[in-house]
């Protein structure tokens, strides 16, 4: 899917006039009228550059584009307007919630100059990510060598996670993200001893208690690759449990981020699918029920809803095939900063 161009105001003689000035450089955008009309695109589209008007009813502008630090943090927001101060504008721009600030009535050359060069920017920034998305999942791989029984259940996770956010409705860049959350979700483990990961038995309350540290371990990993702050909710979060019974923070419904609810549901699923060294992997069918009968204690039921909607009982893509990921194997591998914590022993 290519990334576009938006433009958001209420006057529908500007965006007319926006639009028709992009198209002859031979650039199609999308335009809304406000800032709901605007975010409800952000679910169906990658987009690359927006231009909002400042005063619109509703959400202002400034409140739009600051709201995309959440939705889409890699937009690159420009905001255009007759009524924005100077202190604001410079506030905006220093805490990166607008790249550039543009007066109406705009000069036609500025727009498509700002527009180009925003894109450019966003495409060098994906550039880059496609090489280190590569990094990303030969780490997990290799995570998983540390446990044979989990080879391929971070991809697995992954693919069911996406599948579930794409029926959410959720923001196209936010999916990215988790798909990164997702592979990466175990990375703690790294911190673990084999004999814990591989024994033949259910964990002591010891070992529990040393299995449980993987969560705080991989979210440090995160911060160290510089990963989004979704990525790192997924990899601190996944183990909490809707009831407030879970771990790390013991943190209770909607208190825990969606991200990390998504991938908890999918995390449980293919670990109940899976063959672990102390038990046989159930039925697609049994873990189906299984799955169902934990919501609203250790699953989000409105999560689990939507899980059991969309997620098949036979083969799945891996999350590299998956058709909304946009996913590109790079040529060449941009090494992350990555510092793993020293196994346990």
């Amino acid at each position: 899917m290519a990334a576009e161009i938006l433009f958001v105001d209420d006057n529908k003689l500007v965006l007319q006039a926006l639009g028709d000035l992009l198209r002859s450089h031979g650039i199609d955008p999308l335009a809304a009228s406000d800032a709901e009309e605007a975010l409800e695109l952000f679910k169906k589209h990658e987009i690359a550059v927006v231009v909002s008007d400042n005063q619109m009813p509703g959400m202002s502008g400034l409140e739009f584009l600051r709201e995309l630090r959440n939705v889409s943090p890699d937009t690159v927001k420009v905001l255009i307007s007759s009524h924005v101060d100077l202190p604001t504008a410079l506030a905006a721009i220093n805490s990166s919630e607008v790249y550039r600030c543009l007066m109406k009535p705009w000069k036609d050359e500025e727009i498509v100059e700002v527009v180009q060069e925003g894109l450019r920017r966003y495409r060098t920034v994906h550039d880059i990510r496609r090489e280190d998305e590569a990094v990303l999942r030969s780490l997990a791989q290799t995570i998983e060598l540390k446990d044979p029984s989990t080879k391929g259940h971070c991809d697995r996770v992954a693919v069911y996670a996406l599948l579930v956010a794409e029926a959410m409705g959720i923001a196209k860049e936010m999916q990215r993200q988790i798909k990164y959350g997702s592979w990466l979700h175990d990375c703690g483990k790294i911190g673990v001893s084999e004999f814990i990961l591989n024994g033949p038995d259910k964990l002591s309350e010891d070992e529990f208690e040393t299995m449980k540290m993987h969560t705080g371990w991989g979210v440090e990993v995160a911060e160290k690759a510089d990963l989004s702050q979704v990525a790192r909710n997924i990899i601190h979060y996944h183990h909490e449990k809707y009831d407030g019974s879970g771990y790390p923070s013991q943190l209770m419904g909607e208190e825990i981020p969606i991200e990390a609810r998504i991938v908890s549901v999918a995390d449980v699923y293919d670990a109940l699918t899976s063959d672990r060294s102390y038990r046989k992997a159930y039925s697609f069918e049994k873990a189906r029920e299984m799955v169902r009968e934990m919501a609203g204690t250790a699953l989000d039921p409105a999560v689990v809803k939507v899980f059991l909607a969309v997620v098949p009982d036979g083969p799945l893509p891996s999350s590299e095939e998956f058709p909304e990921c946009d996913s590109h194997r790079a040529g060449g591998k941009k090494p992350l900063n990555l510092v793993l914590p020293a196994a346990t022993c």
